[in-house]
């Protein structure tokens, strides 16, 4: 494992004024956390950075940025980051909001010209939160994407709008969330109306060069061979090259972003001081947005947002290899932590929020429990001895300080992911764990059951999917 590049290169990766905090303990507890995380999920490469409140607390990397080569990851490694290009477009946006050049419950329409029929009087904030319904402007097909009508993706921005808008509206505007790469196509167009210049170079402009994000851009081909993190993707539990197509330069407004630990930390920490868009607007926009017919949408102006620990986390993925997160309480001026995740790859897939939570579980124990009980619960199901279900019991009961009336959901959406990475023989453990905590909930009996289904034990399953139904009865 490469240990911390200090002081010298992580001072660059901070705004100035910034100092380096000695954390001899965290920087050896979270080398191991990074190493337990390779070992777990086969990760290829990674690197990973934590700060609070300015102050850099960890940057460090381990693995290989390319397993052809065995050349090794570090801190400067460049890694594909792809949809957290969105992040950039929804902050530029949100400039022109803070400037009172757009209104967020205005149609689009009143800003991008030639929009389709169907689409006039879809709001900008149902573009920015994947709520307007719209469908998409290409489809999967023999692992390449292609534009209906096309040999492959759209050639132009105007192009990709026409095919998108000839799709049927998939739902009401507003009513529930479908997470488009089109709706993104729109807010670029916004952009490129509003300043009559290219999206990167609007980009460029507004938010890279003044925080110097000099290692951040968009497609593989930008990146220096040297410094190129190669994507990767887990298949039947093995590392293969992903060998994902080029995004055209139009669709850079939400996909192919290239970026390293150091960037996504100046990009993050501007944001929260205020630097971008004035921290009133940002906390007024980062609130979440009713949905039709009741709920709310997890994205706040294209933000994955949770509310957890008293938390208001923000942030956004690049499928499943790469996360950042940035995580305040009340009020930015009362505090923030910054997250960055970056990996290449795992042959699990293993879940980019579940690597971002186990580096939270690390750093502040004490401020994000449901990640310690995230962390935990992993540990749990792979754990074969048999004091393993007593002292996990006996964490929960006296230790886990997460609410008595949180818990159940808690740990049956830590069963989804510990599914999903480790597989469902390891998930068991863990749903059935949920069943004796709390025998009288249907959902944790349902689970359990689809979990006996997975692995193709269906006389099991049956009599728990009985025993959930049972319970779910309303009494008489």
């Amino acid at each position: 494992m490469n240990r911390l590049l200090r002081p010298a290169f992580a001072l660059l990766c901070l705004l100035p004024g910034t100092v380096l905090a000695a954390a001899p303990g965290l920087t050896t507890r979270l080398d191991a956390q990074l190493q337990a995380n390779r070992d777990r999920y086969g990760i290829a490469g990674q690197a990973v950075l934590v700060a609070h409140n300015g102050t850099l607390l960890y940057q460090g990397a381990s693995g290989e940025r390319d397993p052809a080569t065995h050349a090794r990851a570090s801190v400067d490694t460049i890694f594909a980051a792809q949809s957290m290009a969105k992040l950039l477009t929804s902050t530029l946006v949100m400039q022109l909001v803070d400037a009172g050049k757009v209104d967020l419950d205005a149609p689009a329409s009143r800003y991008v010209a030639d929009l389709p029929t169907a689409w006039q009087a879809i709001h900008v904030r149902d573009f920015l939160n994947h709520s307007s319904g719209i469908g998409e402007y290409y489809e999967r097909i023999d692992n390449r994407w292609v534009s209906k009508g096309y040999a492959g993706v759209a050639p132009t921005l105007a192009a990709a709008l026409k095919v998108a808008g000839a799709a049927p509206m998939q739902f009401t505007t507003g009513s529930r969330v479908q997470y488009t790469q089109a709706n993104y196509l729109v807010l670029t167009a916004l952009l490129e109306a509003q300043y009559g210049t290219p999206y990167p170079a609007i980009a460029r402009e507004r938010i890279l060069r003044p925080l110097k994000m000099h290692s951040t851009s968009w497609g593989l081909a930008s990146v220096p061979v040297q410094r190129a993190a190669v994507p990767y993707i887990g298949k039947d539990g093995t590392l293969q090259p992903a060998n994902e197509d080029p995004w055209p330069a139009y669709g850079w407004g939400h996909a192919d972003l290239q970026t390293t630990v150091g960037d996504m930390n100046r990009f993050l920490q501007a944001l929260a001081t205020g630097k971008l868009v004035r921290v009133a607007t940002l906390e007024k926009l980062w609130q979440p947005q009713a949905l039709r017919g009741g709920g709310s949408n997890f994205f706040s102006t294209g933000w994955d947002t949770t509310r957890t620990d008293g938390y208001t986390q923000v942030g956004h993925d690049g499928g499943t290899r790469v996360r950042v997160r940035l995580a305040y309480k009340g009020s930015l001026a009362d505090g923030y932590w910054v997250f960055v995740y970056l990996t290449n790859g795992s042959a699990r897939n293993v879940w980019s929020s579940t690597l971002v939570e186990s580096t939270m579980a690390v750093a502040a124990p004490r401020d994000f429990p449901h990640a310690v009980l995230s962390e935990r619960l992993i540990a749990y199901a792979l754990d074969d001895s048999p004091a393993a279900d007593p002292t996990m019991q006996a964490w929960l009961r006296d230790t886990s300080r997460v609410a008595t009336d949180a818990l159940e959901k808690a740990i049956n959406a830590d069963g989804y992911a510990i599914r999903e990475s480790l597989g469902a023989r390891a998930a068991l453990k863990v749903f059935a764990l949920n069943t004796v905590l709390h025998p009288a909930s249907a959902n944790a009996w349902d689970s359990l059951a689809e979990c006996h289904a997975a692995l193709g034990e269906k006389d099991i399953a049956e009599a728990l999917y009985a025993k959930s139904r049972a319970l779910a009865k309303p009494a008489p």
